[in-house]
């Protein structure tokens, strides 16, 4: 279940991320599970597949792939 209280930057990526678990229905750590398995390693590609397999809009798959491919680990 996501965490509304999750301490995420107010500025940046992160800034969606409340945003993004409210909409999806998802924790941004579930999200972080299907970018390490999708199989993919580009930056536009993993975009692309978010929004294609999972209806992700663009400014929040770009925001979860920058933020995942950066090195950044959310908490379950």
């Amino acid at each position: 279940m996501p965490n509304p209280a999750a301490p995420w930057p107010k500025q940046g990526p992160a800034s969606y991320f409340p945003s993004i678990e409210q909409k999806y229905g998802r924790s941004i750590a579930e999200w972080q599970q299907i970018i390490a398995g999708c199989g993919l390693e580009k930056h536009m590609e993993i975009v692309g597949y978010l929004k294609s397999e999972h209806g992700v809009g663009h400014g929040h798959a770009n925001a979860l792939v920058g933020w995942t491919l950066a090195g950044n680990l959310a908490g379950s």
